[in-house]
């Protein structure tokens, strides 16, 4: 497994034992998107932030976002039942407000969710290893992810490392602290 500064990838045989699939979503996965973050986000966060906190924050989180959905680097883990048991993907635009000019060597890990009945399953590994080899092959050599205060180890798994704290405003008078992390990309060789 590599650790060198490239994160977890997963191969294709390896997905396919896991029971699931990766593939990319569209628009028309929104309300799949929007009940997974509505079944992960609450049980899942509450380990991390308190109870008013949550009630604020979640309403905005736990919407799918339209513009990820037609990134084409936004994806689902798909069960063999055909659940959807994972989302997240990156781009190259950072979350928020848009912002010019986009650096072009730099993407941003964005909305990730596991089913909470298939934590520790390699659902969101796999997930995020397919984000980190699409970004490194498009150029990218610097991920950044905002990761709630309870993903933190998930991303440190991945190689990623804390520089910083934020907190991300959500909505007027919302703010929810986050860790930000990153990971440097090596080019592809070959």
């Amino acid at each position: 497994m590599d650790r060198g500064g490239q994160g977890r990838a997963l191969g294709v045989r390896a997905l396919s034992n896991a029971g699931f699939t990766i593939r990319p979503a569209g628009p028309e996965d929104a309300e799949a998107v929007g009940a997974l973050l509505r079944a992960s986000y609450p049980p899942l966060m509450a380990a991390g932030y308190p109870a008013d906190v949550l009630e604020r924050a979640l309403p905005a989180m736990m919407k799918a976002n339209p513009l990820l959905l037609r990134s084409g680097t936004y994806h689902l883990a798909v069960s063999e039942g055909g659940a959807v048991i994972g989302c997240g993907g990156w781009t190259r635009e950072p979350p928020g407000a848009p912002c010019q000019p986009v650096d072009p060597t730099v993407g941003h890990i964005r909305h990730f969710a596991t089913h909470p009945d298939v934590l520790r399953r390699g659902v969101g590994s796999a997930l995020l290893g397919r984000c980190i080899e699409e970004a490194r092959v498009a150029g990218v050599r610097r991920l950044e992810c905002l990761s709630s205060l309870v993903a933190e180890r998930f991303y440190e798994s991945a190689g990623f490392r804390a520089v910083g704290k934020r907190s991300v405003i959500l909505a007027p008078g919302v703010q929810f602290d986050s860790i930000v992390m990153v990971l440097e990309l090596t080019p592809p060789t070959g």
